[in-house]
């Protein structure tokens, strides 16, 4: 555990001590394009972000070939030189689109290649574990078509998410954390070597997304891109195939007592072959969403929108911070949730807290379209913004009070002005009337 923290701490450090170099380079290269209908930030913002997320993947893998342990994964397994080739191969094809807007066809075809290249130095989908029936064996090019459909799907899950600051990254690191407690159990509970691949992307991508985030909250002052997006989509994605489609569940059968039941153990992992990703359940929803929108509208697939889930939770009332904190929270729900399932199926306790953790989702959705009534005794408890109307209506009475205080006064000054007024008229006009008799 120790040797993937170090791994984690030095990707996140990596990541952030660049950002700041990397945000000059991108507003020196002109890579800050003008506000667009569908953006919700006000100001032009420098993009290229993946950049500092990509050194730090180098920097990750490269401090985890000289650990002790870690470097085992290196001499047994080329799934991180296959990670490697198709990470340089997608964030090329970022950097690019980031600054000159590549057509949509060809960001797809670049990830369908990258998806191939790492298909051909073997990080690739073997078989299927589907409960019920056990463990099912693909042929080559079954394996290459699901595998490049779920790298491609997952690519674009994570890029349609990216529409607010700091929502992809914080999403993309939730589960990859679930994904990293997964795999390590896997790895150190059952002693199965096949899952140290996957427990490594997963801890590289934990520290991509942490060292990112803090130059990326709201207000962001530097966005990722598609360089950013495209690149994290695709680490998780090979952590996915990593475990998924390359352990064994014969291998866990000596553990569990039967191949169904070692095919059950890895249902958080198997769901994502087929929906695709549990753990990204919320992006994987947002882009089905907006494929049918689009599509049903009769416009490209591709086509960009203010349709997302993120946009919605904005037109509804709520905030930016709110917003993306209420997709955090699904996210967790989802991926935390499939994980305790998958350590205790049998815990009615587990399913009764993610329903009852779900109505209080339902409650934050619903936030925007009512204002609480907070009592008196409450109101130093509760967050300012439910005392605002409160103290609009304190500040009415106190508004009228002090008019009719003034109007008050005012009345009270009248005579006193009306008197001078006179005898300042009397002065004035009687040496003028006395002038004119005289004349």
């Amino acid at each position: 555990m120790r040797e993937y923290l170090l791994t984690l701490c030095v990707t996140a450090a990596v990541t952030y001590l660049l950002t700041g170099p990397v945000r000059k380079f991108a507003i020196v290269a002109g890579a800050m394009p003008e506000i667009r209908a569908r953006d919700v930030h006000r100001e032009p913002t420098p993009r290229l972000g993946g950049i500092a997320m990509f050194f730090g993947l180098c920097a990750g893998l490269l401090v985890a070939d000289h650990l002790t342990n870690l470097n085992e994964v290196f001499a047994k397994s080329n799934e991180p030189r296959a990670l490697l080739s198709g990470a340089a191969l997608i964030w090329l094809i970022g950097v690019l689109d980031d600054k000159f807007e590549i057509d949509a066809l060809i960001k797809l075809g670049g990830q369908m290649i990258a998806a191939g290249v790492m298909v051909v130095q073997g990080l690739t989908i073997l078989w299927l574990p589907i409960p019920g029936v056990g463990n099912v064996a693909l042929t080559q090019w079954q394996g290459t078509l699901l595998t490049v459909a779920l790298v491609v799907i997952t690519i674009n899950a994570v890029n349609f998410v990216d529409g607010l600051d700091g929502l992809a990254a914080g999403m993309v690191c939730i589960a990859a954390g679930a994904f990293f407690l997964y795999a390590y159990r896997i790895w150190y509970s059952y002693g199965i070597e096949a899952a140290a691949p996957g427990t490594l992307f997963a801890a590289i991508l934990m520290g991509m997304c942490l060292g990112f985030l803090p130059h990326n909250m709201h207000p962001a002052r530097i966005f990722m891109g598609d360089s950013g997006s495209m690149l994290i989509g695709l680490v998780l994605a090979a952590g996915a195939i990593s475990i998924t489609g390359q352990l064994d569940p014969d291998a866990l059968a000596l553990f569990t007592g039967s191949e169904k039941a070692a095919v059950h153990q890895t249902v958080p992992v198997y769901i994502p072959l087929l929906l695709p990703l549990t753990i990204i359940a919320v992006p994987a929803a947002d882009l089905v969403l907006a494929i049918v929108r689009r599509t049903w509208r009769g416009q490209s697939p591709f086509a960009a929108d203010r349709g997302h889930l993120h946009h919605r939770l904005l037109e509804i009332g709520h905030s930016h911070s709110r917003a993306v904190l209420i997709m955090y929270f699904w996210s967790a729900l989802i991926a935390f949730g499939a994980l305790a399932y998958s350590v205790n199926s049998a815990s009615m306790w587990i399913v009764l807290g993610v329903v009852a953790l779900s109505g209080v989702g339902l409650v934050l959705l619903l936030l925007p379209r009512f204002t609480p009534r907070v009592p008196m005794w409450a109101q130093r408890f509760v967050p300012p913004r439910y005392r605002l109307r409160r103290r609009a209506a304190e500040a009415a009475v106190i508004g009228e009070a002090e008019e009719a205080q003034e109007a008050q006064e005012a009345e009270e000054r009248a005579p006193v002005a009306a008197g001078v007024s006179g005898v300042n008229g009397a002065t004035a006009i009687g040496p003028r009337s006395r002038f004119l008799d005289r004349r």
